[in-house]
C-alpha cells in the first residue's frame, strides 16, 4: 500500500542504528545512575502501575490540544473575536505542556526497542520533536503580534504531528511495541504434568511444555511456582533470565515478574505474566491454568 512507502523508507535508513545505539546506551546509563530511586521513577514513566504503558494516554493531550488550536485558529480568522484567538493560544500551550509528558515516557519506553522499531521510533521522535519546536514559534510569534505567521507554524505543526501519529501507530500495531506478547492459558482444566520432581531443585527454573504452551516453573523456598514463559513486554524468554528471590527478571529487556501471582515488579513491561496453579504428585510437577 502506498500509505506503508514512508514506514519501509525509515525502516531502510540503516544509519539510524549507531545514533539509535547511542542514544539508549545513554538513556539507560542516566536509569542505572540514578539506583533506586531511578529504577522506581521508571517504573511510573512505564506506566507499571497503570497496568498498560503510560506514554499513549499522555500523547492524547498534545493531539487533542492541538486539533483544537487548529479549529479556534480558523475560526479567530473567519470571526476575528479575541475570544478565539485566546482560547487558541491557550489550548495551544497546553499541547506543549502534554507534549513534555508524552516525549518522557516516550523515551522512556524507546530505550527498549531494537531493529526496525527502534529505527521508527527514533523518527518518531525526532518529528515530534519537530512538531513541538515548530508550536513553540508560533506561540512566539503570536505573543509578538504576529497572529498569522504564528497560526502558520502552527498549522505545519499539525501536519508533522500527524505524521509522527502515524509512525506511532505503526510502533503499536505493525511491531507490536507496548502491547501483551504473554500467551494466556488455555481454559482452565486438569493438571498436567510437566516435569520430574526431582529434576528441579532449590533455586531452579525451567522451560516446560503444557499442553502446547511454553511455561516457565521454578523452585523457591521449597515452593514450586509455574507463570507464562514468554515476557509479555516484547515476547523475552524468561528461562534464559535470572531468578531474583521469589521473582525472574527478563533476559531481554530487565523486566521483573513476582512469580507467585505474576505482577509487574520493574517495568518496562507493564502487563502482568499469566499464572498456573502447581502441585506434585507421583514425583512429577502437574501445571494447570490459575483458577482465580
Amino acid at each position: 500500500m502506498a500509505l506503508q512507502a514512508p514506514v519501509a523508507l525509515v525502516d531502510r535508513q540503516q544509519w539510524l542504528d549507531p545514533v539509535a545505539e547511542r542514544m539508549q546506551k545513554g538513556i539507560l546509563a542516566a536509569w542505572q545512575a540514578a539506583g533506586a530511586a531511578g529504577r522506581r521513577a521508571k517504573n511510573v514513566l512505564h506506566g507499571v502501575w497503570l497496568g498498560h504503558p503510560l506514554h499513549p494516554v499522555l500523547t492524547d493531550v498534545p493531539i487533542g490540544a492541538w486539533t483544537v488550536t487548529l479549529a479556534l485558529d480558523a475560526m479567530d480568522s473567519i470571526g476575528g473575536r479575541p475570544r478565539y484567538a485566546r482560547a487558541a493560544d491557550a489550548a495551544l500551550t497546553l499541547g506543549l505542556a502534554g507534549a513534555v509528558g508524552a516525549a518522557v515516557t516516550g523515551v522512556t519506553d524507546w530505550g527498549h526497542t531494537d531493529g526496525r522499531a527502534r529505527r521508527i521510533g527514533l523518527v518518531h521522535g525526532m518529528l515530534n520533536t519537530t512538531a513541538a519546536a515548530l508550536y513553540v514559534t508560533s506561540l512566539v510569534l503570536r505573543r509578538r503580534g504576529a497572529r498569522a505567521e504564528g497560526q502558520g507554524f502552527a498549522m505545519l505543526g499539525f501536519g508533522v504531528s500527524m505524521a509522527a501519529a502515524y509512525l506511532g501507530g505503526n510502533l503499536v500495531y505493525d511491531n507490536r511495541v507496548g502491547v501483551n506478547h504473554a500467551e494466556e492459558p488455555r481454559a482452565p482444566g486438569d493438571f498436567i504434568p510437566v516435569l520430574a520432581d526431582s529434576d528441579l531443585g532449590e533455586g531452579q527454573m525451567r522451560r516446560v511444555d503444557a499442553g502446547g504452551m511454553s511455561v516457565l516453573v521454578a523452585r523457591r523456598g521449597g515452593a514450586v511456582f509455574a507463570v507464562a514463559e514468554v515476557c509479555s513486554h516484547m515476547g523475552g524468554p524468561l528461562a534464559d533470565g535470572q531468578l531474583e528471590g521469589d521473582s525472574v527478571r527478563c533476559p531481554w529487556h530487565g523486566s521483573r515478574f513476582s512469580l507467585e501471582d505474576g505482577r509487574v515488579l520493574d517495568g518496562p513491561a507493564t502487563f502482568p505474566q499469566p499464572c498456573f496453579d502447581t502441585r506434585i504428585r507421583a514425583g512429577r510437577i502437574e501445571v494447570r491454568a490459575a483458577r482465580h
